[in-house]
Parts: C-alpha cells; structure tokens; sequence
C-alpha cells in the first residue's frame, strides 16, 4: 500500500504457533485474536506447464502451521488437531513433568524445503540438560541429511538441515522424552511422534531494489512479478524467511504494531485484506493491497510485499508452508532466526554454536 493506508501485518505467538492476525510494521506487537479470519479451503495451485510447478499438499494447513505434541502411539500419518499437549501421565511422577507445547510441523504434513523442526517447551530447559535433550529428540529421514538442533531460547529448539531438504524426503521425529531431566526440576513422562514429507521445491526471490520477485520450481523460473517492499522509513526485512502460513484475509491494522493508533495520522489503517502469506511473527505479508493495487513502481509499504490481486492469488494458490521466501536489496538487515522461521537467516558455523549436541546425520526412516 501507499503510505497513508500501508498494509502491514502482525501475528500471534502462542508456544510455536504463529498465527496471523494484524499488520506488516517495524513492531511486534500483536492485534487482538478475533481479528483473524478462519482460512477457506485452499485450490489447487495452476500449474505453468503440464509438467512443472504442481501444487504443494494441501495437507499443509494454512491456519495451523505446528499442533499441539501428541503422546506416540497415534498411527503413522494420522493429523492431529491442534489441543492443549498435556496428556495425562501413566503414573504421577517424583518431579513436576517435562511436556512438550507444540511440535512444528503437523503431523503427515507436506512442507517446504527450508521448514525446519520445531519443538517448543511448556517449561524452559537448562543449558546444562539441552545436548542430552537434544540426543532425546531423534529425528529421521527417507535421505541421509545433516543438520543440527538450536536452541532459540529455553523453550523452542529448532533442528534444520545444514542446506535445504530434497523433495520427497519424508521425515520423523520421536521425541523419547520419558525420564528425561530438563535441568530445572522437571522430567519427561512422554515419547511424543511426528512424520512428515518434503514437498516439491518452490522458492522466491524479492528484489527490493528490482521491484520484481522470481518463483521457481525445481529450479526453472516459473513466473516473475511486479512487487512493492517496504519504504525507506518502513522497510521490510531481508533474508530468507519459510513461510509460517497462510490465510484469505487478515485484518492490517498500523495500532497493532504500535505505528499509530491516532485516526488521524497518514500512517493510519485498519483493513482486512485478501491473499495474505505470512513470513514473520512481527508483522511481514506477501498480499494485495487496496491502497497499492498496481505494484512495481517502489511507492513502498510498511513492511510487507505487495502484489497485484490477480498475483497474490496465484502466489496464495501456489506456495505452502516452509517454502523459502529470499527478500534481498532491503537497508533493514535480516530478520531473527527466532522472527517465525527464518532458521536459514544463521550461517551453518552460527547454528552450530547454538547447538547442545553438535552436527547429525538423520537416523533412517
């Protein structure tokens, strides 16, 4: 949008799940719960060729990128809904238990190549306890991939591959908690179990700067498009950030990420708009814009990526979570690792040092 009615978008943090809601702006703050709009049911994206460019899984829910840790047992490839992760212990234990809060993504979802794993706490682990903790998440893969665990803070690790996933790589994690210590008085009472497969590799490159951003499939350009980034006061970020979800509408409001909340500021808005994709927990969409309807001329928006509403669409359609979005040419820097799931913003020396347990190669599937 233009900068008297700049969209900008905000989203709710609960555990891992990162739910949209707000507006893309320099803030974190977030708008209230009732603004977000149940998502519709997804199409199947258009493909640019007979052979190239299928749709990613619609499995991969665009209103509920992680669910809540499920106790294993539950059969390989079944979703789980998203409910409070406090199964009730076979016994009462001598300490206070370990559980777990979320573990992102779904189980038998279908993601991206830059998704990483992530499993969020209910209560935080001790430095001292995290490599054993670490040794305790096992995770598996269809293809020998290197990768490592890192913590983003005493409850959320994250575990990435040192480059992007291969398409098909089908994945698990088993999560064998049960009499694990987390260091500050709690202990595992749980195995917890996720699966879920490597989708087709579908990237984009925003160039501030060029004002375009590429698609490709594969590798091959898909489709190029006219964008708008942020302006030089509000500009977006830069970096590779997966994306978190996505939804038809999200109300952008300027309040909820404490830009204005004065009516009668320029910088004033609160609009709910179509084909929104979410890249951070601070704020930043891909989407159309009703006050910058035709992008590609840098009139420049709070944050967010404009595209025309006949592009947001298709781009709505055609990505799901965990493809990587890569935002260069912007003055602002990259965005946290921790701003959603911008893993891939650290260098693999960066993660590592993050890391409890160091590099592994995936256990076979």
């Amino acid at each position: 949008m233009g900068r008297g009615k700049s969209s900008i978008g905000t989203a709710l943090l609960v555990g891992a799940v990162l739910a949209g809601a707000g507006a893309c702006g320099a803030g974190g703050a977030t708008a209230s719960a009732d603004a977000r709009t149940p998502p519709a049911t997804q199409a199947p994206p258009p493909s640019a060729s007979a052979s190239t460019a299928p749709s990613p899984s619609a499995s991969a829910s665009s209103a509920s990128p992680s669910a809540s840790a499920t106790p294993s047992g539950t059969p390989s490839g079944q979703v789980q809904a998203s409910v409070t992760a406090a199964p009730t212990p076979k016994k009462t234990p001598a300490k206070p238990p370990m559980l777990l809060n979320t573990i992102t993504p779904t189980n038998g979802a279908t993601v991206g190549v830059a998704m990483p794993v992530s499993v969020v706490f209910t209560d935080p682990v001790a430095p001292s306890a995290r490599a054993t903790v670490e040794r305790h998440l096992k995770v598996s893969a269809s293809q020998a991939t290197t990768g490592a665990w890192h913590w983003m803070s005493g409850t959320r690790v994250d575990w990435r591959p040192k480059t992007y996933w291969h398409s098909g790589t089908k994945v698990s994690v088993n999560a064998d908690l049960a009499g694990v210590s987390n260091g500050n008085g709690r202990v595992g009472t749980h195995s917890y179990y996720h699966s879920f497969t490597i989708g087709e590799d579908v990237e984009a490159t925003v160039s501030v700067t060029g004002h375009s951003m590429k698609v490709t499939h594969d590798g091959t350009t898909v489709r190029t498009v006219p964008i708008d980034a942020g302006s030089k006061s509000w500009p977006s970020w830069d970096g590779t950030m997966a994306v978190i979800d996505k939804q038809p509408k999200v109300r952008m409001t300027s309040c909820s990420v404490g830009i204005s909340c004065n009516k009668k500021d320029k910088d004033y808005y609160d609009l709910t708009l179509p084909w929104d994709v979410h890249l951070t927990n601070s704020g930043t969409y891909l989407h159309y814009s009703t006050g910058d309807p035709y992008p590609g001329h840098s009139v420049g928006s709070h944050g967010c990526v404009h595209l025309s509403l006949a592009d947001a669409k298709w781009f709505y359609n055609y990505v799901k979570q965990g493809d990587p979005i890569t935002i260069t040419g912007s003055p602002r820097g990259k965005a946290a690792p921790d701003n959603g799931y911008a893993d891939f913003n650290l260098s693999w020396s960066q993660w590592l040092a993050g890391s409890g347990s160091g590099a592994q190669t995936t256990l076979p599937y």
